[in-house]
Parts: C-alpha cells; structure tokens; sequence
C-alpha cells in the first residue's frame, strides 16, 4: 500500500501526487515511469515519473483525468492509499553535456519533461525549454520548468498566456537562430511529438520523444505496448519509452492509441453513473 501525502490541482484535470515510495524513489531516474492499481481489482494504468526525493523517500506523479481510472484515482485524497505502484520501469534518459538543448513539454506532457530538463541543466547544457498547452487553464509548473532552463517560452493555442501558437513555431525560430543545438527532447501528445520531429528533421537535430502507448504488464511480456520504430517492433516498457523521434512511426502509434476509445468512453459513462457524477 502507498500513501498519498499531498494532493495538489494543477490545472484544469491536472491533478499531483506525491506519494511515500522510498524503495521506488530509490532508484528513480529522469525518464522513468511505474504502473499503478488503485485497488485489487483496477486497471493498472502506466504513469510517467514526474518528480523524485530520495532523502523524504517520495514520488510524484501527474496525471489528466480522461478515463474512468484516472478519474477515479482523482477522487483519492491525502491520508489515502494507493494498493499497488511498480517501478520504476523503463529505461532512463540518457544524460549527458552536449552543449545546447531544447525541452518540450505539451499538455500534461510538461510533468515528465521537468525531470529531464533539471537532469541535462545540471549535466552543463544550455537549455531552452518551450511549454504549451490550448490555454492558461492547463498551464503549470511554469515557475518550476523556468527555474532548470536558461530561456523558457510560453505558448498556448488560443492565446490566453504567453505566445499564441503552438510549440514548433518557438521551436524553429531557435533552430534557425543557434546552428550548434545538439539535442531536442518532447513530450506531449503524439500529434505535438510528430511535428517537433518533422521541425527537427529539416536541421538534422537529434530528437527523443517519450511515447505513450497503450501498456498491460509493464515488463516486456504482454507485446501491447508495441511501437514501430526505424521499421522494427519495439516495446515502449523495456526498449522505451524513449526513443528516436525520427524513427517513429507516429501515424501508427496514434491508430493503436484509438483501439479502445469507445470501450474507454463506456467504461468512465457506467463509472460516473455509478458515483452520481
């Protein structure tokens, strides 16, 4: 069982965990992600790690609730238990000074970035990190991403904070003003990571995108987090979730994300009934 310590709203159905997981906090490293039950009988859902403190043996996990199980564990309150976490799983971002770097966050996708932005900041980098979202209700951590970053940029879709554009527009406007930006990395929505990847390929800049694709088990096993990448079958759990953004098949990841969206959309309809939502 893990306890719930705090519990903060982010943002418009963002909400934050921080939860006691001294073994998982441990050994967690930027890039890694757990898999989460919220009791015997729950779906486990996998989560990127959005934050770790070894000393106070805590984890922070993010979340958007869009389905019947995130919205069920944002019912959850301090004091409150959580029945199983796994982790950490995956295979941690590779850190390293490389000299300038570029930090995307989209969406809920600006929890999993802070880690890896703070990791290549400490390494020595110069970093620019860009975070978006379709408004200022689901902005957040703004102060926490300017505070690892030499150059934070702001956008959202319709204007209400920041620039009004989407992420790639920045994007390119560095590309074209600092030739010697080694690395791009971006999370967010599939649809935001495919685009990054097209901006970046026209300069020849690596870029790693961590996918988020649909997971059972979490060790390699089940084969349903399957992912094509460089035109090989990858496993977003043991090989990922981080990988090369130009090698990714997107159009292919963001089909499988679609399977069971009606089965989704039932199950959080009979969920709501049921709690009187």
């Amino acid at each position: 069982m893990f306890k719930i310590l705090q519990k903060q709203e982010l943002s418009e159905n963002i909400t934050l965990f921080d939860i006691d997981a001294k073994d998982i906090a441990k050994k967690a490293e930027p890039g890694n992600f757990i898999l989460l039950k919220i009791h015997e009988q729950g779906e486990r859902i996998p989560l990127t790690i959005a934050d770790f403190d070894r000393e106070k043996g805590t984890l922070t996990i993010v979340f958007q609730k869009v389905g019947k199980t995130t919205y069920h564990l944002g019912t959850l309150n301090e004091g409150d238990f959580i029945s199983d976490i796994v982790g950490p799983l995956g295979t941690p971002s590779h850190i390293e000074n490389l000299g300038k770097v570029v930090c995307i966050g989209g969406g809920v996708g600006i929890a999993p970035v802070y880690p890896v932005t703070r990791a290549l900041k400490h390494a020595g980098n110069s970093v620019y990190s860009i975070i978006g979202a379709r408004s200022k209700s689901l902005l957040f951590w703004e102060d926490k991403m300017r505070d690892v970053s030499d150059e934070l940029i702001v956008t959202t879709d319709d204007g209400s904070y920041g620039r009004k554009t989407v992420v790639t527009v920045p994007l390119e406007e560095l590309l074209k003003e600092n030739k010697d930006i080694k690395l791009v990395v971006a999370i967010g929505p599939a649809i935001m990571m495919k685009f990054v990847c097209k901006t970046t390929e026209k300069y020849n800049v690596k870029t790693v995108v961590s996918l988020n694709s649909i997971m059972v088990d979490g060790t390699g096993m089940c084969g349903g987090c399957r992912v094509d990448v460089g035109g090989e079958s990858k496993f977003c759990c043991v090989d990922g979730p981080e990988f090369d953004g130009h090698k990714v098949n997107f159009d292919l990841l963001m089909e499988r994300q679609k399977m069971y969206l009606e089965d989704e959309k039932e199950a959080l309809r009979i969920y709501q009934e049921k709690v009187g939502e």
